[in-house]
């Protein structure tokens, strides 16, 4: 198995990326409408703002879940022990973010969100009728005010050679919205696990764009589109001394959303948070 790039401006693009989902659960975009440009801008500025102390006065608000998280309370994925390797900030428009940051980020938020609607067009377009039958309602419209999309800007830092032992710089994991939007980080190192337990690199030519299923959309399809396990492993070599930033936009419904007989979004996310001990 591979992960073949799709180029969004072909005619065959939606039927192609929906394959990708479906059989891998990541797809892999070119020639997209987000610039590169404006992803270069933003790794640059968030280089600076890690770098400084002034991300200590945006400290994170465990209430409202935006601002500065540093690796000292950095996640511990499902199933592991050890704190990943990185520190990040959350932002949502309504959030405190700092004003140099700002700008560059909401208008990123806003393009990405518009490109999220049309994917999950695709997505639901492409799906068999009686998995378009068990959504309540069309896949787009479940992101249509939602307050709850994150994007985060994750820092993963260069390694100094006394990082704690078995820690890599994001262990597997699924993630538990309904899809990612993810820009090519400016290193590469994300990793997505095949049908029979191997690792794949996902292509990280800058410029692609990496969209990956996430537990909420695999819960709503009734496990039609799975939600893959991925990772980002630890850089060899000469890339130790390289810090990687990478934007995933995570998109989330509504909290009223119902995904199944089992769960609206927000219940959903309540429960997914705790087992995470971030709430």
């Amino acid at each position: 198995m591979k992960l073949e790039a799709v180029d969004y401006q072909a005619s065959d693009a939606a039927v192609k990326f929906a394959t990708s989902l479906r059989e891998t659960g990541f797809g892999v975009l070119t020639n997209h409408p987000i610039l590169q440009s404006k992803v270069s801008e933003i790794y640059a500025a968030a280089e600076v703002f890690f770098n400084s102390e002034t991300k200590h006065d945006f400290l994170y608000d465990k209430e409202t879940q935006d601002g500065f998280f540093p690796q000292s309370v950095s996640e511990v994925a499902k199933g592991h022990t050890v704190k990943d390797i990185k520190e990040y900030y959350h932002f949502y428009p309504w959030g405190r973010c700092p004003e140099e940051l700002r700008p560059l980020l909401a208008s990123y938020y806003e393009q990405a969100n518009t490109l999220a609607a049309e994917l999950l067009g695709w997505i639901q377009d492409n799906a068999p009728e009686d998995v378009n039958k068990g959504f309540n309602e069309p896949l787009s419209n479940m992101i249509n005010g939602s307050d709850r999309s994150l994007l985060r800007v994750l820092h993963y830092p260069a390694f100094l050679g006394d990082e704690q032992p078995n820690a890599i710089r994001a262990a597997a994991h699924e993630d538990i919205n309904l899809i990612t939007i993810l820009p090519a980080a400016n290193e590469p190192g994300l990793q997505v696990k095949d049908k029979d337990g191997g690792w794949l690199d996902v292509p990280c030519d800058f410029g692609n764009l990496i969209v990956n299923i996430g537990d909420m959309l695999q819960e709503a399809s009734n496990g039609y589109y799975p939600s893959t396990t991925h990772r980002v492993i630890n850089p060899a070599g000469t890339n130790m001394k390289k810090a990687r930033v990478s934007l995933p936009l995570f998109l989330h419904p509504r909290a009223d959303v119902v995904l199944s007989e089992r769960h609206t979004a927000g219940s959903y996310l309540e429960e997914r948070l705790k087992e995470l001990g971030v709430i």
